[in-house]
């Protein structure tokens, strides 16, 4: 693997009180991407934020805002996303009736465009959309919580992904969330991730820890990297 490893801190395990200091503390620790969770209560079983904390957000960051929407139906929020400073917009295909067209209204609004894939979701839901999308987020947890456990079927379709992204000959990210550290990290990118979200695992120990929780994350894909690239 050539890409190099990416971590997108997950703010669902941010001290919510401080958010815009916590951002900030993230990018001066070498975080790539700041991940945000967004649930309704209905199409996952918890309940976030909305657009207006991405807005709240932007201005603390100049890193990229990974909008993840857990959310149904989701196309009637993806423009208010957009404009309130999202840089990727990944969404379900069961989030709304019409995933191509919904995918066509992200890349419209100037937006990278993600499909995720629940546990239960099989990578074939990808097999007319890949040629359309530039990120794959795969769910190695059920959605809505944070600090579950890695589901270990999910490597399989991880390495599923990737065979169908390499085919593309396309610069697509495959991204990993859900129970990620330093074991899981391992195994994500050995099965071919380029992007890992990390809530507990980077937050833990608190601001003066992001840094080195951040970087042994990314020491674990650059020794995988090295042992394929040999």
């Amino acid at each position: 693997m050539t890409s190099p490893i990416r971590i997108a801190p997950s703010i669902l395990s941010a001290d919510f009180a401080r958010l815009g200091e916590e951002v900030r503390a993230l990018e001066a620790a070498g975080a790539d991407w700041i991940h945000v969770d967004v649930m309704d209560g209905h199409f996952v079983p918890n309940l976030t934020i909305g657009p207006a904390v991405v807005k709240a957000l932007r201005p603390h960051t100049t890193l990229p805002l990974d909008v993840h929407l857990m959310i149904s139906p989701v196309d009637s929020f993806l423009d208010a996303f957009a404009e309130a400073g999202a840089d990727h917009i990944t969404v379900h295909p069961e989030a709304g009736p019409h995933i191509h067209r919904t995918v066509q209204r992200i890349k419209s609004l100037g937006k990278m465009a993600g499909v995720s894939l629940n546990p239960g979701t099989p990578a074939k839901m990808l097999d007319y959309l890949i040629d359309d999308i530039d990120l794959v987020l795969i769910m190695s947890v059920n959605p809505g919580f944070g600090g579950q456990s890695f589901i270990e079927s999910q490597l399989r379709k991880i390495e599923a992904v990737r065979k169908m992204i390499d085919k593309t000959g396309r610069d697509i990210r495959l991204e990993v969330d859900g129970g990620i550290d330093m074991k899981t990290a391992v195994q994500a990118i050995a099965a071919g991730a380029d992007v890992l979200v990390a809530g507990t695992a980077t937050f833990r120990g608190g601001p003066s820890a992001y840094a080195s929780n951040i970087a042994g994350l990314k020491s674990a894909g650059q020794k995988i990297a090295g042992l394929q690239d040999a």
